[in-house]
């Protein structure tokens, strides 16, 4: 890789704009719960709101935020909505994020 080409990690602007989209889906401390949460699996609503300690209105909204912004797929099972990462990159991303911000210690208690 050139040097001009390392300089700009992200070169298209439409890479950009979609990378920007993302985070700010998932930038509200709420939602990245919700995300950690889910991880690689596929969770009822009831158990995302188990996981994350709060009201189900206050879920289903940044649910449907997270959906809306392609984060998030979902699907109804009878009366039980599903949700899982749409994009095994998203997960990644948290990974790395896990990386920089957690503590050790705070990693070694979950």
């Amino acid at each position: 890789m050139s040097e001009a080409e390392n300089n700009n990690l992200i070169a298209r602007d439409s890479d950009i704009e979609r990378a920007a989209f993302a985070l700010k889906a998932m930038s509200h401390p709420l939602r990245l719960k919700i995300l950690c949460a889910v991880g690689e699996q596929e969770l009822a609503v009831q158990d995302i709101v188990d996981c994350v300690g709060t009201t189900q209105s206050n879920v289903s909204q940044h649910l449907a935020k997270l959906r809306e912004k392609d984060i998030l797929a979902s699907r109804r099972d009878a009366n039980r909505i599903f949700y899982r990462v749409k994009d095994e990159r998203t997960l990644r991303l948290i990974e790395m994020m896990r990386d920089v911000f957690c503590s050790s210690t705070l990693l070694s208690e979950n």
